[in-house]
C-alpha cells in the first residue's frame, strides 16, 4: 500500500463505519414495544435432557394458540455442538417428560394423545411412538433403570385395591372413575385432611409408584396401601422425585408423611424392592423435610435434600449424603452455604454435586465436592435450572432465563468438578436452542436495572427496576409497583407469562420489583424474619422502596399503582388499610382474613408455622396482621381477581374483600374465573386478565410519559 492510498482507505473505513451504525441504530429504532399477543408467540422451553453421549439434547416446546384457547407441547432434539434443532415428536397434545433409555437409542415420554395421560417411547433410528401403558388411572414422570429393564411411573390410585392383582385392581379403579362420571349424584366425599391440591380434587386417592417391563407388560404396584410415595405438594419435588437403585433392583423415592400430611412436613426418603416387598425409611431420624433422592454414578452414595426445621416449608434446603445402603450417619455437603439447594445432580465420576441456588435474585449453577474444601461457583448469569449432564461429564445443559428473555436452552462445556488447582474458566454458555430469536428481534425490551434500597432497621432491599421502552429521561412516567408472592419467594432476572414486568412496562409504565423481607436468594436469616411479622418488617421494606422511587425525577408520584398475588395479593390488602400512596392497588388470589384462610386453606403446616401455632392458640399473632381487621380505613379504588378452583388461597377470601368494598362504597371490581385456580393459566383467560388489568390501571394511574 502506498502513502497515497492510505487517506482513501481511512475514509473508505469511516464511511463503512459511519454506514454500519447508522444501520444499527435504525434497527434498533424498528424495533417496538412488547403487545399482549407477543406473550402467546414465545415458544415456551422446558426439561433439557442431555443424550449419555452428550451430542443431542431432548426439551419440550410447548406453543400457545390464542384463537383456539389451547396449547400444546412436543419434544425436540437439538445437537450440543453445531445444528440446527429439530421437532422428534408431532401432536396437537401434550407430549413432555422425555427421558433417555441407558444405551441412548430411546426416548421414554409422557403424552395425552391417547386421550389421557400415558407412557410412550419412541426410537431414534425413526419410525412412530409406541405406547408402553394404557393404566385407566393414567402415568406420569417414567424413568429407566440404570440397566435398561425396567420403567417406573406414577399413578394415582385407589388405595383399598392397591394389593389386588394388576387387572383386577385396575378394573376396579377404572369402574369407579365411569360410575362417578355416570352418577348424577356429584357428592364428594371426605374423611381426612389434604383431599384437596392447588386446584383440584383428590379424595381418598394416593400416588403409587408402578414398575413395568422396558418392552411393555403388566405394571406392578411398588407401593401399595394408604401412603403417598410421591409428593403430593409441589413444595416438596424436586424434579424427578424417585430413581431406582444403581443396581436396578429397589425403588428410592419422596414419600409423604404417613400422618398428619395437612400440617406435617415430614417427609422421608424411603426404598421398596421392585420385585415388592416392605418400605424402609431411610430418614427417620430427621421430622422435617428429606425429598429428591439421587445415587452416585459409582453407586457408594446417595445424595438428597433435606431441611432442619420441622413444620417450615420455607427452611434452607441442604444436600446430604449418606452410603448407598442407607446406613450411616447423613453429611451435609452444603452447610456452610447460606443458601438453599434446588435442582442437583452428580458429576459422572462422583466426585462432585452440582446444583443451582438463589444468589441475590438470580439463580447460579454451584458445585460441591465430595472430598473438598466447600462450595464452588461454575456459572453465572441471569436464573438457570433444569441441569443435565452427559456421561463423559464434559457437557452440561441447562435452561437460562432473563427478565429480557424467556427460557431457552444452553450449554456449557466442563470440566465441572473443582480440583485442588481450583476449577478452570469455563467458556461463556452456548445457546443451543435459539426458538425465541425471530420474535426477540421485533422487540424493544428495555434490561432491568438493580438498586438496593435501606430497608427496615438498615437492611439493604434489593430492588429491581424496568422502565418502559422509548424511555425519556426528560418526562415523568406513572408507577406500577409488583409485590411478589412466596412470601418466601423473588423476584429474579427471570421471564413468567402469568406476571410479566415486560409487558407491563411495554404500556407506558415504570415497573419496579422489591425483595423485601422473607424474599428468597438474600440469605436465611432474611427469610426467616417474615414468618409472624407479614405486615411488620416487610411492609417497612416495601414502603422504603417506594419513598426510592418517589424521589426519581422520572416517576410521577401522582400516578402510582400497585399490584400483587397470593402473598402480593395480601400485601395489596395490607395496603388497603395502611397506606394511601397508590390511586389503585390490584389484587389477585391474596389473604384477607387469618382465620377463615386457615380453615379452608389446604396446607395448614403453612398458617401453624408462620403464625406459631394454631388459630385457637395464637389470637394475637393471627389477628395482629389480618388486613380485614383494618376495613376502616379502606379507601383506595381496588380491582380484586379470585377464582373457583384455588385451593391454596380459597375464593371466600376475595368475596369478603370484595363484600366489605362495596360496603364501605370504595370503587371496587371483583372478576371470577370459575375454571382457574391460584393461577391464570388457560390462554383466552390470560388474555381477558390482561386486558381487565390494564385497563382497570389505565383509569386511575393513565399510562406514558408526561
Amino acid at each position: 500500500m502506498s502513502f497515497g492510498e492510505e487517506p482513501a482507505m481511512k475514509c473508505l473505513a469511516l464511511l463503512c463505519l459511519l454506514l454500519l451504525l447508522v444501520g444499527t441504530a435504525t434497527a434498533a429504532e424498528g424495533k417496538r414495544p412488547m403487545k399482549l399477543e407477543d406473550l402467546f408467540r414465545f415458544q415456551r422451553l422446558s426439561d433439557p435432557q442431555i443424550s449419555p453421549d452428550g451430542s443431542l439434547v431432548a426439551y419440550v416446546v410447548t406453543t400457545v394458540n390464542l384463537e383456539g384457547n389451547s396449547s400444546s407441547s412436543s419434544i425436540w432434539l437439538t445437537p450440543t455442538g453445531k445444528g440446527t434443532p429439530r421437532q422428534l415428536t408431532n401432536t396437537t397434545k401434550k407430549d413432555k417428560h422425555p427421558r433417555w433409555s441407558p444405551n441412548g437409542k430411546q426416548i421414554l415420554f409422557e403424552s395425552s394423545r391417547s386421550g389421557d395421560s400415558q407412557l410412550w417411547v419412541i426410537d431414534l433410528a425413526g419410525g412412530e411412538a409406541r405406547q408402553l401403558t394404557t393404566i385407566s388411572t393414567e402415568a406420569q414422570s417414567g424413568l429407566w433403570s440404570p440397566d435398561g429393564k425396567w420403567i417406573a411411573f406414577v399413578s394415582t390410585v385407589y388405595p383399598e385395591y392397591s394389593d389386588k392383582p394388576f387387572k383386577e385392581s385396575d378394573a376396579l379403579n377404572k369402574k369407579r372413575k365411569e360410575d362417578a362420571e355416570k352418577n348424577p349424584v356429584k357428592a364428594k366425599v371426605f374423611s381426612r385432611l389434604f383431599f384437596r391440591h392447588w386446584d383440584e380434587y383428590v379424595e381418598d386417592k394416593r400416588k403409587h409408584l408402578f414398575v413395568i417391563p422396558a418392552t411393555g407388560g403388566e405394571p406392578k404396584d411398588a407401593t401399595p396401601g394408604d401412603r403417598d410415595a410421591s409428593p403430593t405438594s409441589d413444595t416438596f419435588s424436586a424434579g424427578d422425585d424417585f430413581t431406582f437403585s444403581p443396581d436396578s433392583a429397589s425403588l428410592v423415592f419422596t414419600a409423604v408423611p404417613e400422618r398428619d400430611e395437612a400440617w406435617s412436613t415430614n417427609y422421608d426418603i424411603c426404598r421398596v424392592p421392585i420385585a415388592g416387598g416392605k418400605i424402609e425409611c431411610l430418614t427417620s431420624e430427621n421430622k422435617a423435610a428429606d425429598n429428591a433422592p439421587r445415587f452416585s454414578p459409582d453407586g457408594q452414595w446417595l445424595a438428597y435434600r433435606a431441611q432442619r426445621r420441622a413444620g417450615f416449608e420455607a427452611d434452607c434446603w441442604e444436600i446430604m449424603v449418606i452410603r448407598a445402603d442407607g446406613k450411616g450417619k447423613p453429611r451435609s455437603l452444603t452447610a456452610g452455604l447460606d443458601a438453599s439447594a434446588d435442582d442437583f445432580l452428580w458429576t459422572p465420576d462422583s466426585k462432585a454435586i452440582l446444583f443451582t441456588a438463589e444468589q441475590k435474585a438470580a439463580s447460579a449453577i454451584l458445585g460441591v465436592a465430595l472430598k473438598g474444601d466447600g462450595v464452588y461457583t461454575v456459572s453465572t448469569g441471569h436464573t438457570n435450572g433444569s441441569l443435565s449432564i452427559s456421561r463423559d461429564g464434559n457437557s452440561l445443559a441447562f435452561t437460562r432465563v432473563g427478565m429480557h428473555q424467556p427460557i431457552e436452552i444452553f450449554t456449557l462445556r466442563g470440566p465441572f468438578v473443582q480440583e485442588n488447582a481450583g476449577l478452570p474458566k469455563l467458556a461463556a454458555p452456548t445457546n443451543i436452542s435459539q426458538s425465541n430469536v425471530k420474535v426477540l428481534d421485533e422487540l424493544d425490551l428495555p434490561r432491568p436495572e438493580s438498586v438496593s434500597v435501606e430497608g427496615a432497621g438498615g437492611t439493604p432491599m434489593q430492588m429491581w427496576v424496568l422502565k418502559p421502552p422509548g424511555f425519556d429521561a426528560k418526562k415523568k412516567y406513572p408507577l406500577v409497583y409488583l409485590v411478589h408472592g412466596g412470601p418466601q419467594g423473588a423476584w429474579e432476572d427471570g421471564w413468567s407469562y402469568r406476571w410479566n414486568p415486560q409487558i407491563w412496562a411495554a404500556q407506558g409504565y415504570v415497573v419496579a420489583m422489591p425483595n423485601p423481607r422473607g424474599s428468597t436468594g438474600f440469605g436465611q436469616k432474611y427469610v426467616d424474619e417474615i414468618s409472624g411479622d407479614w405486615g411488620g418488617k416487610c411492609y417497612d421494606d416495601l414502603m422504603a422502596g417506594v419513598a426510592w422511587l418517589e424521589k426519581q425525577p422520572y416517576v410521577d408520584k401522582e400516578r402510582m399503582a400497585s399490584a400483587g398475588a397470593s402473598f402480593g395479593g395480601y400485601m395489596m390488602n395490607w395496603f388497603q388499610g395502611h397506606t394511601t400512596k397508590f390511586k389503585t392497588l390490584i389484587t389477585h388470589c391474596g389473604v384477607y382474613n387469618f382465620d377463615s384462610m386457615y380453615a379452608t386453606t389446604e396446607e395448614l403446616w403453612f398458617d401453624e408455622w408462620e403464625h406459631g401455632g394454631l388459630p385457637w392458640e395464637k389470637r394475637d399473632s393471627y389477628e395482629k396482621f389480618s388486613p380485614h381487621r383494618y376495613a376502616k380505613n379502606f379507601k383506595t379504588p381496588m380491582l380484586i381477581i379470585h377464582n373457583d378452583l384455588d385451593f391454596r388461597v380459597p375464593v371466600s377470601e376475595g368475596i369478603q374483600l370484595f363484600t366489605t368494598l362495596q360496603r364501605l362504597r370504595v370503587p371496587s371490581k371483583m372478576i371470577n374465573f370459575p375454571d382457574e385456580g391460584h393461577w391464570v393459566s388457560k390462554p383466552a383467560n390470560s388474555a381477558y386478565w390482561h386486558k381487565e388489568v390494564f385497563a382497570w390501571l389505565a383509569k386511575y394511574a393513565p399510562p406514558g410519559g408526561r
